[in-house]
């Protein structure tokens, strides 16, 4: 791993590579962690979109565990793992609520059927009939209509304030960077494996 001292340009160059080399049909997954209400941690994976002014972007509903959670508390992580290029890349940072133009931009992007699902479903709700609500979502696309983003559908900008790079090795002595930011500055420390 060269030294490279501004850890964002590290990551867009091992993001290029991954996907430049993936056979995944989600190559944007990335384990997002928060801590829940409850004090225990939660991950799950959700799909990463761009880095906007040094912060990583995520999306969806602000009802759903993990948008109450991050209101609760901004302290998340997200975990990259690229198998291609055996790279892991772990996150920490400060998570807020993007601009609703940008939400609307990113919803805009998503296809009908993805439209629906955010618009009709509460994401991690129990529900009584599963062949109900899909039945009401499947009419939804049919109609064919325009679907406007949800009141309660937006995204998180993450600013990180650590990033740590691992490559992994197959002696085992994988390649360890951590960069935190301190003073608005990167300092980067070589850890062991």
């Amino acid at each position: 791993m060269g030294k490279i001292n501004n850890p964002i340009l590290l990551f867009e160059k091992w993001y290029d590579k991954e996907l430049n080399l993936t056979k995944v049909r989600i190559p944007t997954a990335v384990c997002l962690s928060t801590i829940g209400i409850d004090n225990f941690p939660n991950a799950r994976f959700v799909s990463f979109k761009e880095i906007i002014n040094d912060s990583f972007i995520i999306t969806g509903p602000l009802n759903s565990r993990k948008g109450i959670e991050i209101k609760n508390n901004s302290k998340v992580s997200l975990t990259f793992w690229w198998t291609e290029t055996e790279r892991q890349v772990r996150i920490q940072g400060i998570a807020t609520e993007i601009k609703v133009e940008l939400a609307e931009k990113y919803f805009d992007t998503r296809n009908i059927n993805s439209k629906a699902v955010s618009l009709i479903c509460e994401q991690g709700k129990e529900v009584d009939d599963l062949k109900l609500l899909e039945d009401k979502i499947q009419n939804r696309v049919a109609e064919n209509k325009k679907i406007e983003k949800p009141k309660n559908w937006s995204g998180f900008s993450i600013k990180p304030i650590r990033i740590e790079f691992m490559e992994f090795k197959k002696t085992r002595f994988h390649d360890r960077k951590l960069y935190e930011l301190k003073n608005d500055k990167w300092n980067i420390k070589q850890i062991q494996p």
